[in-house]
């Protein structure tokens, strides 16, 4: 007889991660502290209803919120001057950091070390807040909006990252192009740009953000009230010194969350869009290998 032998599989004895468990439940719970507050401007933007409090749903449904701040006049000229700060400061902070993380990794270039050194001095010390004022309105720049536009331009970490994503970029590509004729400045927009997409793409939407969310730079530089921006104009209703007319059956509490709405609408649209780029960028160019 063939003696037959049963192997039994030995069975692992199932243990719980307890880390992966912890982990999760803390991330839901920082989701939940960022999407409660959310939700309740939403909701409260959606209400007709007069009150105070968490609701999960509308109790008296309507967009007068929305039409009362769409069609005040008074806001027209703060939302352009957002727009054009937006989008002008982020031009020319990419401008900026793209050139100047160019000049960076010129590894022959005399002196290189010595304006890196200077520019990772200015992300520990600064001038301050009364000497930059000072420099400032010696320039002239105070109530315009160039002072909005430039002085956050310049950002020597943005400047960082943008210098790591260039230092990835293979030298043989360099030597090529240096071989097929390019001079550096053809160099930088024929190679060095498309190939930097994602860089562009988060470092872009950074600048973007920190634009379309400046108080503290309008605050410090701009007296005239024409020039102010939408988060101005947002803090003056919020305190309801300045609070648009109500349209319909829309309340205070109504307009005062609709506009804060419209405030966050843009980039709540455009960052999903951009978060691809946003998480390759940022990683592509934090981590050094």
């Amino acid at each position: 007889m063939t003696n037959q032998i049963t192997l039994n599989p030995v069975k692992k004895k199932w243990k719980p991660n307890w880390f992966a468990f912890f982990n999760g439940l803390f991330f839901t719970v920082i989701c939940l502290i960022i999407l409660v507050p959310l939700w309740k401007v939403l909701v409260d933007s959606l209400d007709l209803t007069t009150g105070y409090g968490m609701k999960l749903w509308p109790v008296n449904f309507g967009l007068d919120g929305y039409t009362s701040v769409f069609t005040n006049k008074t806001l027209y000229q703060p939302l352009f001057n957002s727009v054009i700060t937006t989008l002008g400061g982020t031009f020319f902070g990419l401008l900026l950091s793209t050139l100047g993380a160019y000049v960076l990794i010129q590894w022959d270039m005399p002196g290189r070390g010595f304006f890196a050194g200077m520019l990772l001095f200015t992300m520990i010390f600064s001038g301050g807040m009364i000497p930059s004022y000072i420099v400032m309105r010696n320039l002239h720049l105070t109530n315009t909006l160039w002072v909005v536009i430039l002085l956050p331009a310049i950002n020597v970490y943005n400047l960082v990252l943008m210098r790591n994503f260039f230092e990835g970029i293979p030298a043989s590509l360099f030597e090529s192009a240096t071989l097929d004729g390019c001079t550096p400045m053809q160099t930088f927009y024929k190679i060095v740009l498309p190939l930097s997409k994602a860089a562009l793409a988060s470092i872009g939407l950074m600048f973007a953000v920190s634009y379309w969310n400046d108080y503290t730079n309008y605050k410090l530089y701009i007296t005239k009230e024409n020039l102010y921006n939408f988060q101005m104009k947002l803090r003056s209703i919020m305190m309801g010194s300045d609070l648009p007319s109500a349209n319909g059956s829309a309340t205070e509490n109504t307009v005062q969350n609709a506009a804060v709405i419209v405030a966050i609408l843009p980039f709540m649209i455009l960052y999903p869009f951009l978060q691809k780029y946003f998480v390759k960028g940022i990683n592509i160019g934090a981590v050094k290998e």
